[in-house]
């Protein structure tokens, strides 16, 4: 019985080391998808020889190397084509690398399966299932679903409380919080997401901190409407002590200190992601404020579960509005 024990402690710990490596190598591509990236030197920082780290990666992350980084590069375009519209569609194609503007629009239909300028100028229902992220992610893309609802007149919220909710956010200072992480390995499906939350609450409460003074953040790294939700990165963090101990599968970090846009959400939790758009898209153009590069996070204030509803405040990292 003893030795079995082992045997299956062992075996998850070579899991949680896999994963700890693989997660280096996603991290190094995410930093450099603007450059050339030689999958020789990412499979150098993820420690695994380059001949088996092709079949390692694609094992863990359920895709090749190579379309995690095509699949990336996409969602990072099309990111700059909703948020930098000061940005023309070539500019656009020669900061993702691309070698023309013609190629990039080619590329980027197929892959969406609309073109760059129908998503800056969607009109009508333009959902599409003939690009690839439908036939090999299976996810439909609808460039409406990046856009208010100031914009596209479908409503998602009663447009007076939305209203309300946008003229009451406030700008904060955050002191650095230091935080255990557990990353949901389906990304936002709900089934995976309260399965990590009950495992990092669990963990937690074994480290000593009571239920009652666990502090939850989530941390969302992707927007669910340009990538498949089980390719979204969501970590389950728990604000710790700076010197409790973290081992595998739980990764120490910080969530770090600066000035945060704090908006107030009260809602069902398929529409989150609508909100965040709407505070993108509405608050941020006369705030006076951009954006910084950090993913939203949201502290959660209820338990779903049990109520039916979300209630959070959701912190956006933020610096002063410059001039280009």
């Amino acid at each position: 019985m003893v030795f079995a024990m082992n045997k299956k402690q062992a075996k998850t710990s070579t899991s949680s080391e896999y994963r700890r490596r693989i997660k280096k190598a996603t991290e190094f591509i995410d930093d450099h998808l603007d450059q050339p990236i030689r999958l020789e030197e990412v499979a150098s920082v993820s420690h695994f020889s380059s001949y088996h780290f092709h079949r390692i990666f694609h094992a863990l992350m359920g895709e090749t190397v190579n379309n995690y980084i095509s699949r990336k590069r996409m969602e990072r375009a099309a990111y700059r084509l909703i948020s930098k519209t000061d940005l023309s569609i070539t500019d656009v194609a020669e900061l993702g690398g691309f070698s023309s503007g013609a190629n990039f629009a080619k590329a980027f239909k197929l892959y969406f399966g609309v073109s760059p300028s129908d998503l800056r100028n969607p009109e009508g229902d333009k959902n599409s299932k003939i690009g690839k992220i439908y036939r090999k992610y299976g996810k439909a893309f609808n460039p409406l679903d990046l856009y208010s609802q100031f914009v596209t007149n479908i409503l998602v919220f009663d447009t007076d409380k939305l209203e309300e909710l946008l003229m009451k956010i406030k700008v904060e200072e955050m002191r650095e919080k230091s935080i255990a992480y557990l990353t949901s390995p389906k990304g936002y499906e709900l089934d995976s997401v309260y399965a990590t939350w009950d495992k990092i609450m669990s963990w937690a409460t074994a480290q000593g901190i009571d239920a009652s003074r666990q502090k939850k953040y989530a941390i969302c790294h992707d927007n669910p409407a340009i990538t498949p939700e089980d390719k979204c990165r969501y970590d389950a963090a728990m604000v710790i002590e700076p010197k409790l101990k973290v081992s595998t599968p739980y990764t120490r970090s910080v969530i770090p200190a600066g000035k945060y846009a704090v908006a107030y959400y009260k809602d069902s939790g398929d529409k989150i992601n609508n909100f965040i758009t709407e505070l993108c898209s509405s608050w941020f153009p006369t705030s006076g404020y951009e954006p910084d590069d950090y993913p939203p996070v949201f502290n959660y204030l209820n338990d779903a579960r049990e109520d039916g509803y979300v209630e959070m405040d959701v912190y956006i990292k933020v610096k002063e509005l410059q001039a280009s």
